[in-house]
């Protein structure tokens, strides 16, 4: 039976380089540690590949690529954010996993407006954190990332490749 999650902690916390961010408790599949991981050729940057999750087979996107920052090289305190993004599950890769959370008396609070890109950010919103203030991420654009790597995949399927007739 599963159990009910409790409404005063709906956020799922994690760091990535100096910043909090948080998912919605009801978008992550689970914590775990990192998979091995296969490398997806024309992948965007920010997927570094795919990965055996539980017999299914996920993209992994490092949120440090994603973000900008500089790669880091996994520590103990690395995880993976596994979240459902619409039709398909996702492995978010981040530096460590803080605490779930609740969003308090004040709740999501819109994200400032930072110019050109901020869809593809992702961040939905702004919360205050055990520890300060954390960005909530948007499931979305994690979603259409994975919709553009499955379009090329499937592409590529279609047609030989150069040089070769079927």
């Amino acid at each position: 039976m599963r159990q009910r999650i409790d409404p005063r902690k709906s956020l799922v916390g994690f760091v990535v380089g100096d910043v909090t961010y948080a998912l919605e408790i009801g978008a992550v599949r689970e914590v775990t540690n990192p998979l091995p991981v296969v490398a997806l050729p024309q992948a965007p940057p920010a997927v570094v590949g795919v990965a055996d999750y539980r017999g299914a087979i996920v993209p992994v996107v490092d949120l440090r690529a994603k973000f900008g920052l500089p790669l880091a090289a996994a520590t103990r305190k690395t995880k993976w954010v596994i979240m459902d993004a619409g039709t398909r599950l996702v492995a978010l890769v981040v530096d460590a996993v803080t605490e779930v959370f609740g969003l308090g008396a004040s709740g999501v609070r819109q994200a400032p407006f930072l110019g050109q890109g901020d869809a593809e950010r992702g961040i939905a919103g702004v919360a205050e954190g055990p520890g300060g203030m954390a960005f909530v991420l948007d499931e979305q654009p994690f979603a259409e990332l994975v919709r553009s790597v499955s379009v090329a995949r499937d592409a590529s399927k279609a047609s030989p490749p150069a040089g070769r007739k079927e």
